[in-house]
């Protein structure tokens, strides 16, 4: 399959180093969370970074939903929460929580264009039965 777009990012030294992409237009400091025995930092983690793709893909996806039915809305918000979760192999794994606003519709359709938006986004079609993911539709 041909590929629409494609982006690479590199990582030095783990989650106490950098990611930045080949053209060096995106560059971010990584640190540990104090959570997980790290130091205050404003540097960046890797489950914000995924958290940050998601609710952008997320959104992205409920309003192409919306475009493509012709249906306006006056706003919509995508909130999510990614958490590191023991696993029953004694590792961890991800876990989502996305919190879905749509200012303009009522409830009925919002739940109907958030279903259709998890079954349209790349990112949710990713973590299909490997990540919990909990979608709230406010």
């Amino acid at each position: 399959m041909k590929s629409l777009y494609e982006t690479t990012v590199i990582n030095t030294g783990g989650r106490q180093g950098a990611v930045y992409s080949e053209d060096h237009i995106f560059y971010l400091d990584v640190a540990k969370p104090q959570a997980l025995g790290g130091e205050a930092t404003t540097a960046t983690n890797p489950e914000q970074l995924f958290a940050a793709g998601y609710s952008a893909c997320f959104n992205s996806a409920l309003e192409m939903v919306l475009e493509r039915d012709k249906v306006e809305v006056e706003k919509s918000e995508v909130k999510a929460t990614i958490a590191l979760v023991g696993d029953k192999d004694g590792g961890v794994k991800l876990a989502a929580k996305l919190e879905v606003e749509i200012i303009g519709l009522d409830d009925e359709k919002k739940r109907e264009y958030v279903d259709k938006a998890h079954h349209f986004c790349p990112y949710s079609k990713a973590v299909k039965d490997s990540i919990d993911v909990e979608i709230t539709v406010l």
